[in-house]
């Protein structure tokens, strides 16, 4: 689905990737974790286009992402961003129908067919029941919700996430974290999420990926990255890893204070 080759990229001359290499099967979680800084959004920017980079190349599906238009990409590619504060003031369906704007004939009215589309998209991610509200009267998780189906009324291959529980409680990241394993799960769908929270990056993504300034320190499922060393080594901080008894996940509990007590 995804093959990152030899991937460069700065910020006003402060190289950030030197020349990474990922390879994304179609079907897979994955999940982008790492302190920050380490280089997980702009990864995710760069796989979707919003970036180019300064070397090497992004091939989505066998074919480089130069190539593609940015209507090819956004029939093939949905992505939900980190701040979902910043969301316009539409109604929920007209929020979710913009998902269906790559699909639209020259005159870029919706008919019928986007219409039922934007449903599903709304029955799958619970948001149907408030099709008619304002954005700015849900909650965050809601809102989020509502931007995973605008992503999803795309009808995309890949599903590119940044930080999709940031912020939100307990309730809402296991909501978004269970959405997620049943579209991978039930539809297919390749998903690549960054992610502060390592637990439930273990508990739901198939595949972790441990980044530290621009460079992969790990990659494979959580049992292998969750390494008690490496973690507490990319995260400088003494981490602890355990066994969840009932899901048989490995799950990280900090160890204590950074440094002795005064």
């Amino acid at each position: 689905m995804i093959t990152v080759e030899a991937l460069r990229f700065a910020y006003r001359e402060a190289p950030l990737f030197a020349g990474i290499d990922l390879h994304v099967k179609t079907g897979e979680m994955v999940a982008l974790i790492g302190p920050n800084g380490s280089g997980k959004t702009t990864l995710l920017k760069l796989i979707s286009g919003a970036l180019r980079p300064g070397g090497g190349r992004v091939l989505l599906g066998g074919r480089p992402l130069t190539e593609l238009t940015s209507r090819e990409r956004a029939r093939l590619v949905g992505v939900v961003p980190q701040d979902n504060s910043a969301v316009f003031d539409f109604t929920v369906m007209e929020t979710v129908l913009m998902g269906r704007t790559a699909h639209l004939g020259v005159f870029g009215i919706e008919g019928p067919d986007d219409i039922a589309l934007a449903r599903e998209a709304m029955a799958r991610t619970g948001t149907l029941p408030f099709a008619a509200r304002l954005m700015s009267h849900l909650s965050g998780g809601e809102r989020q919700l509502a931007l995973i189906a605008r992503a999803l009324a795309q009808k995309p291959r890949l599903l590119l996430l940044d930080e999709p529980t940031a912020f939100l409680d307990i309730r809402h990241r296991l909501e978004i974290y269970e959405l997620l394993a049943r579209l991978n799960a039930e539809e297919g769908l390749t998903i690549i999420a960054t992610s502060h929270d390592l637990n439930m990056a273990a508990r739901y993504c198939r595949r972790i990926v441990l980044l530290k300034h621009g460079e992969v320190r790990a990659d494979g499922d959580a049992a292998r990255v969750f390494d008690p060393a490496i973690l507490s080594d990319v995260y400088e901080t003494p981490l602890r890893v355990t066994t969840d008894p009932e899901t048989g996940k490995p799950y990280t509990i900090p160890r204590g204070s950074l440094s002795p007590p005064g």
